[in-house]
């Protein structure tokens, strides 16, 4: 598709459309390569490819001329992403967007003549986008408290630089958006927060489901004049916002919305009565979020160690103030997995020692998945016949060679991935891995980005559909393998392909001068 300067568009025959996209898709493969000479960099700037822009907009190596210069061709989408990352000073940004500037006000204070202008803008979605952001001066959150369009004094009502006297407005205002919007807003004062908590503020006359607005919230609200549901979705609101105190919040515990005892399970701030109501709710994922809550006392972390639903003993384990006693007990129900437990990353030497001794597998996995483990623990847990263990040790990178190939020997498929995520698995081990048969796909794509992985290995996980996208990019990856690929029916692969830093600097410009 291109433009014409009269503004009409002129549509590509669909085979011209696809390639067009390839071509961009290779622009932007060429823009993630960290080999890209300058003088490349240069020309796909002046590509004008907006997807191509926005990948260099990632680049750490552009010039500050080449900064500049993707800020002036590039969209408001490549500014924003430059400025996000540090790269665009808000105050070297020299053209009006109102994307682009909602972005600044984010980051730092903007001009007061952009910032007025974008709260004229006609799009209520921008003006409401400008009210909530960081950096907005008092006057203009102000004016746009008083802007016709509901949404747009919500987000004001969400505004950081909010006041107290209009925060005191939206607490009475007519419509609980407003009010719901206010109660999310951590910077409003806590006394109006309680107040609006408490209801000691005017009823409310409209809500969405009864305002007549159509809101998609409608569809599954109802009204009866007594706003329930909205009121409900209040209540939500404030047990979200850390300003909203415990006390206050503390009431909710047998709450009739199920989404607002489940927000309460995860404060922190809560007495332990709270969590032993919700430790009760009916819904398990409540209790889940109880379970996981660091919050809680010993004297309920081993009450629900007993909880019917795996989820919760699952979530329990994950508590970083489980006693070590009770994380033994549920690790022998609870299918924790190949994952590192906070208590266990927590555990001291002696605790380590203790369970790495354990007779029970499950035990040992749990503590098989520390990296900084002691060597002679590591090597009493490779000694290990158990594969699960063997599987949560594989990733250690103080695992020797033969110890690895010990592994693959006994346990093969079962432990091939991990093994090949280690950090240290040797070339040979690689290839051996990416040799077996039938294949091991996950480990395949673990092999395809390994910084070991040699030549033979990579071209063997070419022949994976997902290691095949992975391994395009590889350094090690042969140059005649990687040409051919630049023409790959797949256009990720084509494109990682186009960011492998081996592919030679003259194809490179062949790529850059033909895409």
């Amino acid at each position: 598709m291109t433009s014409h300067p009269s503004g009409h568009r002129t549509e590509w025959p669909v085979g011209v459309r696809a390639e067009e996209q390839r071509l961009s898709e290779l622009r932007c493969g060429l823009a993630r390569n960290p080999a890209l000479p300058i003088s490349l960099v240069d020309q796909l700037i002046a590509s004008g490819d907006p997807s191509a822009l926005l990948e260099l907009a990632e680049r750490d190596d552009l010039s500050a001329d080449q900064i500049h210069r993707l800020a002036r061709l590039g969209d408001a989408q490549v500014v924003i992403r430059m400025l996000d990352r540090g790269l665009l000073p808000p105050a070297e940004v020299d053209r009006f967007d109102p994307q682009v500037v909602i972005a600044m006000a984010d980051i730092a204070p903007v001009p007061g003549d952009w910032a007025w202008r974008v709260a004229a803008n006609a799009d209520p979605a921008i003006r409401g986008a400008l009210a909530a952001t960081t950096y907005l001066s008092a006057d203009v959150v102000a004016a746009l408290a008083d802007d016709p369009e509901l949404e747009v004094v919500a987000e004001a009502a969400r505004s950081p630089k909010i006041t107290e006297a209009l925060a005191e407005r939206f607490a009475a205002h007519s419509h609980i958006s407003v009010r719901r919007a206010l109660a999310c807003n951590e910077h409003a004062p806590a006394r109006i927060i309680v107040a609006l908590a408490e209801g000691r503020v005017p009823a409310a006359q409209l809500c969405a489901a009864c305002d007549g607005s159509g809101h998609w919230l409608a569809e599954s609200w109802s009204c009866d004049g007594m706003h329930q549901d909205a009121l409900h979705d209040l209540d939500y609101a404030l047990t979200l916002n850390p300003r909203t105190p415990a006390e206050t919040v503390s009431r909710f515990a047998a709450h009739p919305s199920t989404y607002v005892r489940w927000q309460l399970a995860i404060r922190t701030d809560l007495p332990q009565q709270n969590y032993r109501t919700l430790a009760q709710d009916p819904a398990p994922g409540i209790r889940g979020d109880v379970a996981a809550n660091p919050a809680i006392g010993e004297e309920l972390i081993r009450a629900m160690a007993d909880d019917p639903s795996y989820d919760v003993r699952r979530r329990l384990a994950h508590n970083p103030a489980i006693p070590l006693d009770v994380l033994a007990c549920l690790a022998l129900s609870a299918k924790i997995g190949p994952t590192l437990l906070p208590r266990i990353a927590a555990a001291t030497p002696a605790e380590i020692s203790e369970l790495a001794a354990s007779t029970v597998p499950a035990i040992r996995m749990l503590v098989a998945e520390r990296h900084d483990l002691a060597s002679h623990i590591v090597d009493q847990l490779a000694g290990n016949r158990d594969a699960k263990v063997l599987k949560s040790l594989a990733t250690n990178p103080a695992l020797s060679e033969a110890q690895l190939q010990t592994m693959v020997a006994a346990h093969g498929p079962r432990v091939a991935a991990r093994v090949a995520s280690n950090p240290s698995c040797p070339a040979e081990l690689l290839m051996q891995l990416a040799r077996q048969s039938p294949p091991v796909h996950k480990a395949l794509r673990r092999i395809a980005e390994h910084p070991n992985a040699p030549a033979e290995a990579l071209l063997v996980c070419l022949a994976d559909e997902q290691a095949r996208r992975i391994a395009a990019s590889h350094p090690v990856l042969p140059v005649a393998a990687i040409i051919p690929l630049l023409t790959d029916a797949d256009v990720d692969v084509a494109a990682a392909a186009a960011a492998n830093p081996s592919l030679p600097e003259p194809v490179m410009h062949d790529l850059a001068a033909a895409a």
